[in-house]
C-alpha cells in the first residue's frame, strides 16, 4: 500500500514545523526562524521536490555532550528539512507499529511515558513472587544498529519503496565532523525525529517478540519484563529462568550486530523474600539497581508491607547539582530575582519527575544543595557580600518552592499496563 502522499501532504509538514523546537542548525546552517519567515512557499517547495523525488538527505553535524560518568555522547542533528520529514514520517509509521508494538515497551511511544515503566516494573515486584532482577544494559545501542537487518525489518510492514528508500537515505547520509563527511554503516544519529522509532522497531523484531516467545515457552516460573528504549529491566521467580534468561538473551542478541555490557548487566536477588532469604544466609541485604533515573530498593511501609522504595538516583542527583553549580557562576551578577526564577523552574521540573512516593529525603536534599550552592555563588560577588544564612534562609523561602509528591503509589490507573 502507497503511503508516501500522506507524508508530503503539506498539513502533515507544517504541523511537523509547529511541533519543531528551536534548536542548532544542522550542516546548512538554516534556522527554523529564517524557515519560517517564507513558511508556505517553503512547505510547498518540499511537499513537491517529495512528490518527484528530488528531495535529498544530507549529513547531519556531529556534537557532543557530556555524560554523568564524564565521557561524551555523540549526538547528530540533521537540517531542518529533514527534521520535518522525518517527523512526518515518523507520525505516518507510528499508526502503523503501534498496533504491533507489545504492552512492555514505553519508550518513544505516543501517550506512555517514563512513570508508566517505573509503575508498571514496581506493581510486577510487589504483587506477583518475584525473586530476581535482571538490569541488563546494551552497550552503544543506537551506534550499533545494523542498517541491513533494520531494513529487513521494517519491509516487513511497510511496502512503499519510496518510504523504504528515504529511510536508507537518512542511515546512509553520513556525519559532518571537523568538516569531513563520515559514512554511517551502522547506527541511527541520535537526534533525529525518526531515530527512536527506527530503534524501537529494531529491539521489537530483535528482542521483544523473541522474548515473549522465551516467556511463554520457557519461563517455569512469573516473569515480568519492562522496556524503556534500550533499558531493559526482567524480573524473574526463579534464578534458573532469569540465568537460562540472560544466557539466551546475549547469544539473540548477538545474532543482530548488538552485545550486552557484562560490566554494567547485573542479575540480583530482588523482591519480598530477598531480605529473609538473604538474611537467611548470612548474606548482606539486598542490592539496588537504577532504572529511569531512579534507584531501586526492597523496603517496607509503617505497616509493614513489603514496598519497592525509589530514590534519585546519587548518579543523577550528582551531575545535575554540578551543573547547577556551573550555571549559577555564570549567572552570579544577575538580579536575584531573576536568578531566583530559574532556580523555581529547576527545582518544579525535578519535582514533577522525581516526586515519587517514599523519595521526599532527596527531594529536601536536592533544595538545601542548591540553597548551598546558590549561597555560593552570591558570596563571590564581592568582598563585602552578605552570604549569611539568615539571608539565604529568607531568598530559599521566597524563590524556591518546598518538595512535594507529583506521583502517586502504584495503583491501577488509566495508561499504566499492570502484569497479570
Amino acid at each position: 500500500m502507497s503511503i508516501w502522499h500522506m507524508v508530503y501532504d503539506e498539513a502533515r509538514l507544517h504541523r511537523a514545523y509547529c511541533l519543531t523546537k528551536e534548536a542548532s542548525a544542522g550542516m546548512d546552517g538554516e534556522t527554523k526562524e529564517h524557515y519560517g519567515e517564507n513558511l508556505v512557499e517553503n512547505l510547498a517547495d518540499l511537499s513537491a521536490r517529495l512528490k518527484r523525488g528530488a528531495y535529498h538527505a544530507r549529513p547531519v553535524r556531529r556534537v557532543y555532550i557530556p555524560k554523568p560518568d564524564g565521557r561524551q555522547r555523540p549526538l547528530g542533528i540533521p537540517t531542518l528539512e529533514d527534521k520535518l520529514v522525518q517527523r512526518a514520517t515518523c507520525e505516518v509509521l507510528e499508526a502503523i507499529y503501534e498496533v504491533d508494538f507489545h504492552e512492555f515497551s514505553f519508550g518513544f511511544r505516543p501517550g506512555r511515558n517514563q512513570h508508566q515503566a517505573l509503575d508498571t516494573l514496581a506493581l510486577a515486584i510487589e504483587r506477583r513472587p518475584m525473586n530476581w532482577v535482571l538490569d541488563a544494559d546494551i552497550r552503544g545501542f543506537f551506534d550499533n544498529i545494523d542498517h541491513e537487518w533494520l531494513m529487513r525489518f521494517v519491509e516487513v510492514r511497510i511496502k512503499d519503496k519510496r518510504v523504504l528508500r528515504h529511510i536508507r537515505k537518512w542511515l546512509l547520509a553520513g556525519v559532518l565532523e571537523d568538516g569531513v563527511v563520515h559514512a554511517a554503516d551502522y547506527g541511527t544519529p541520535q537526534g533525529g525525529s525518526i531515530s527512536p522509532l527506527l530503534a524501537n522497531i529494531y529491539l521489537h523484531y530483535a528482542f521483544d517478540n523473541w522474548a515473549i516467545l522465551w516467556q511463554r515457552r520457557k519461563a517455569r516460573g512469573h516473569m515480568q519484563i519492562v522496556r524503556y528504549a534500550d533499558d531493559i529491566v526482567v524480573c524473574f521467580q526463579h534464578r534458573e529462568d532469569a540465568e537460562r534468561f540472560l544466557a539466551e538473551m546475549q547469544e539473540r542478541l548477538g545474532r543482530f550486530h548488538l552485545e550486552l555490557n557484562m560490566e554494567k548487566t547485573r542479575l540480583i536477588e530482588f523482591g519480598r523474600r530477598a531480605r529473609q532469604n538473604r538474611r537467611d544466609r548470612g548474606d548482606r541485604p539486598p542490592e539496588t539497581f537504577d532504572f529511569l533515573g531512579l534507584t531501586h530498593c526492597c523496603g517496607t511501609l509503617k505497616k509493614g508491607r513489603f514496598a519497592v522504595v525509589r530514590r534519585t538516583a546519587r548518579k543523577k542527583l550528582r551531575a545535575k547539582l554540578a551543573e547547577i553549580g556551573k550555571e549559577l557562576r555564570k549567572r552570579m551578577h544577575d538580579p536575584i530575582p531573576l536568578v531566583g526564577k530559574w532556580l523555581s523552574q529547576v527545582l518544579k521540573g525535578h519535582y514533577q519527575y522525581y516526586g515519587v512516593p517514599l523519595n521526599l529525603t532527596r527531594l529536601h536534599t536536592f533544595r538545601y544543595q542548591i540553597t548551598r550552592r546558590w549561597k555560593s555563588a552570591l558570596a563571590r560577588r564581592s568582598d563585602k557580600a552578605k552570604d549569611n544564612w539568615e539571608r539565604m534562609s529568607y531568598l530559599a523561602k521566597r524563590y524556591l518552592p518546598m518538595p512535594r509528591l507529583c506521583h502517586s503509589y502504584p495503583s491501577p490507573r488509566p495508561g499504566v499496563i499492570y502484569p497479570r
